[in-house]
């Protein structure tokens, strides 16, 4: 096991509030905080997580829970927002809740990891890919459940290299940490390659009109379009250069992988290529995982279920491996780990990034479903 040290800038507070978990703070459930998005554009992130997270814990409750206590959920509100995150990690700290599924978008999980680290609660991302997330940081508590994006942006590039073949490309970004993270890599991976990325650039998330880059894209010949980014603005995009005439391929990474996208671009997003982890759902080891999901009517298919489900686990076999409901423990077991879950065995490097992870490119269709793209 790898040998565990409290960064020094844990206060005293901090510790003081670790002891106090060991000292029978959660005298009834272990609770679990799921913080992510409840309100604001990408709602539906977070309404993934929680479906992984429920059944999760309905199965590990089933089956006796942890430490003979059951684990219960905390439902707590970012929004996907950089400015809510430590209002979101706050409310965890204050309400002596020693573990966290989430954040769920990379800058509101940036914002919020020290808070979580420096007060010694165990954060367990499910699908913030940002490598600025850990990179550099030293953190003792953070952890994730999926790949970075410098792990997705090269399965996306060759992908791109030895299947699309473009003969021009556009990668386009949102301006924030997660797609401006990963267009970069993309664009790195296919300059590396020698394929010519004539347009790199920000659009502004939000807006409602894009027609200018649409425009840009039309005059230079562009035949490929990447866009680092969430579904709205990418729906928009596909909309409105379908309108336009544009007939390049578009691809994007998880964060555009959405039922909702069908709604915004209509028949334009038919084709479109996403990067997502591997349809863990089709392995036969998940079966009765997937089949826990769809009796309370849930989809175990899209982006960000099946990972929230390893977070949940790993949170609770860290507790058992702990053997004890103490965050500080049990974040010295997890980082010595090696963990079986729906998503792949879960071990972490020293950063607390997971040391492998699958990423597949897919195509997207009309009618809301994927298939593997060849």
């Amino acid at each position: 096991m790898t040998q565990f040290r409290l960064k020094s800038v844990v206060t005293a507070a901090a510790i003081a509030g670790a002891l106090a978990f060991s000292a029978g703070a959660y005298a009834q459930n272990i609770k679990i905080a799921v913080v992510g998005p409840t309100t604001g554009p990408v709602t539906q992130y977070g309404d993934m997580v929680k479906e992984g997270v429920e059944t999760a814990i309905e199965q590990i409750n089933a089956g006796g829970g942890v430490l003979g206590k059951q684990l219960e959920a905390v439902y707590i509100d970012d929004a996907c927002e950089p400015k809510q995150g430590p209002v979101a990690a706050n409310r965890v700290v204050n309400d002596k809740i020693g573990y966290v599924v989430g954040g769920v978008c990379s800058g509101a999980t940036i914002a919020a990891a020290p808070i979580y680290d420096e007060e010694g609660v165990v954060m367990v991302t499910p699908s913030a890919t940002s490598p600025a997330l850990t990179d550099g940081k030293d953190y003792q508590f953070i952890f994730r459940t999926i790949g970075r994006d410098d792990q997705q942006g090269p399965a996306a590039a060759k992908f791109i290299i030895e299947k699309v073949k473009p003969s021009k490309v556009a990668v386009l970004h949102d301006k924030a940490s997660y797609g401006q993270g990963i267009a970069s890599a993309v664009r790195d991976n296919l300059q590396a390659a020698k394929v010519p990325v004539a347009i790199f650039e920000g659009i502004n998330a939000g807006d409602t009109d894009y027609s200018a880059v649409i425009t840009k894209l039309k005059s230079e010949g562009i035949d490929f379009v990447y866009f680092g980014g969430y579904h709205p603005e990418m729906g928009l995009l596909l909309r409105q250069a379908k309108e336009q005439g544009v007939t390049a391929k578009f691809m994007g990474p998880e964060g555009v992988g959405n039922p909702d996208i069908n709604a915004i671009a209509g028949d334009a997003v038919e084709g479109m290529l996403v990067t997502l982890p591997a349809d863990f759902t089709q392995n036969p080891d998940n079966a009765k995982i997937v089949q826990a999901f769809k009796d309370k009517k849930r989809n175990p298919g899209g982006a960000f279920q099946m990972t929230a489900y390893a977070a949940t686990l790993a949170i609770a076999e860290g507790i058992k491996g702990a053997g004890a409901n103490e965050p500080e423990k049990v974040a010295q077991f997890l980082k010595g780990a090696k963990l079986p879950s729906p998503v792949g065995e879960l071990s972490w490097n020293k950063a607390g990034d997971l040391n492998s992870f699958k990423f597949d490119v897919f195509n997207w269709h009309k009618d809301g479903s994927k298939t593997a793209a060849q």
